[in-house]
């Protein structure tokens, strides 16, 4: 774990920050996939799943009745887990509620005789892509899905790679079946495919035999998954291009009365970061060089007996990091520059820090807000912008799947007059005569 000064930052973030989004060797493979998709539908899709996937199935629908029969046999086998599957699916439910009761439909009159309006419609059909690998992330089926439900989605399709049995794994398949029931969703609102990679998207955004097109994809991926969803963007609408996963812990030590306990606290949230995969990122922020020691040490005693510590130990080695700042405004213009995906706060006094805190995809306020609850339980979403488009942009939520169109009423008054005429004048110093002539029209009306 590389510790560094907060005055050698930017000359490590020069190097660190370069983003790996646009590779030509991926983009050039993804590409002939997609174009195969296109021209070969169902066909291309079943070989490239037999070239890159544990199974090629000849029926790549996959009935609802299997995500039932398979939260039957983790009730069964493993009840533990189904609950707190079904505790989280409530907890997103209802914060997915929540947020899409923030989009609204109004009209609001500007001025005599013109009245603008806000509709909010939901997409009419939205895809959420779930991939399988090592750690099939079974978790995201939640995350994406529960938001699409709320939004009111009229038809949600799920995709993920089909295991050797020629289904999704099992697990996904529960959890479609979770967050279909908790939502209250008929079962034919969604529709679950045996379809991965690359060739899953461009059958979604393009459409095949079998795959009906869609408006929007959603989820996580591989670096083919993100680069076909960059590619098609365009055909189809979608969440955000996702890189590694990342954290920035900004820790004082003093969140807890044990000092100890609140370098270990920090130290458990960074590997739990790094054990994803060995290009995650794991980051802190400290004030003196004495904590950001101890940090190490904890991190190097929890490693020890950590069955994933192969993977956190190769992130941690790689791109691990502990920044000493001086002073708050120091670290607070660190932390906007990395724009983390998950940031915590675990200070004495947290909420002085929030307002100037800009760029980061979701907060985690306090030594007790560990992101693992953001991860899984906690009702905020999981799917979240990465490799510092936390910029510009916040995680999925009904967001994605809510268009909000505008609308325009007018009628005689002062203000249309105005209006009528002002547009009038501009389109015809812009050259645009037809434009002048159908506001000049308007006006005996």
């Amino acid at each position: 774990m590389k510790i560094i000064n907060g005055s050698e930052f930017d000359a490590y973030w020069k190097n660190e920050s370069k983003t790996a989004i646009d590779d030509p060797k991926t983009d050039k493979t993804v590409k002939k996939i997609i174009d195969d998709v296109r021209k070969k539908g169902d066909k291309a899709v079943r070989r490239f799943a037999s070239k890159f996937d544990k199974s090629s199935p000849v029926k790549l629908e996959v009935s609802f009745s299997e995500a039932k029969q398979a939260l039957e046999q983790l009730r069964a086998n493993e009840p533990s887990l189904a609950e707190a599957l079904e505790l989280s699916a409530k907890n997103i439910k209802t914060f997915s509620q929540k947020q899409k009761e923030q989009f609204i439909n109004f009209e609001y009159e500007i001025d005599s005789g013109l009245v603008t309006g806000q509709r909010v419609i939901p997409v009419q059909r939205a895809a959420v892509y779930i991939p399988g690998g090592r750690f099939p992330l079974f978790s995201s089926v939640l995350m994406c899905l529960i938001p699409a439900f709320c939004a009111g989605a009229k038809e949600v399709i799920l995709s993920s790679p089909p295991m050797e049995d020629g289904l999704p794994d099992k697990r996904t398949l529960a959890a479609a079946a979770v967050a279909t029931a908790v939502c209250g969703a008929a079962e034919k609102q969604i529709r679950i495919f045996a379809i991965g990679g690359a060739q899953a998207i461009a059958a979604l955004a393009l459409g095949t035999e079998s795959v009906p097109k869609v408006d929007v994809i959603t989820g996580p991926g591989n670096r083919f998954v993100a680069a076909a969803k960059r590619i098609l963007f365009g055909a189809v609408g979608i969440d955000f291009i996702a890189g590694p996963s990342d954290v920035l812990v900004i820790t004082d030590g003093k969140a807890l009365k044990d000092p100890d306990q609140a370098a270990d606290f920090a130290a458990a949230d960074l590997i739990a970061q790094a054990e994803h995969d060995p290009d995650a990122r794991s980051r802190a922020l400290v004030p003196n060089r004495e904590l950001a020691e101890k940090i190490a040490a904890a991190i190097e005693h929890r490693l020890t007996s950590l069955p994933t510590a192969k993977t956190a130990r190769a992130s941690l080695n790689t791109g691990g990091l502990i920044i000493v700042y001086k002073d708050k405004e120091e670290a607070i213009c660190i932390a906007d520059k990395i724009a983390p995906e998950h940031l915590e706060l675990q200070t004495s006094d947290d909420d002085s820090w929030i307002p100037s805190l800009k760029n980061y995809g979701s907060l985690f306020i306090g030594a007790l807000s560990a992101e693992v609850l953001g991860d899984y339980s906690a009702g905020v979403n999981h799917t979240l912008p990465t490799e510092t488009s936390a910029r510009f942009t916040g995680g999925l939520s009904v967001r994605q799947f809510l268009k909000t169109v505008t609308t325009l009423r007018c009628s005689n008054g002062d203000g249309y007059e105005k209006a009528r005429n002002a547009a009038e004048i501009i389109g015809r110093a812009e050259g645009l005569e037809g434009h002048a002539l159908s506001a000049e029209g308007r006006k005996t009306c």
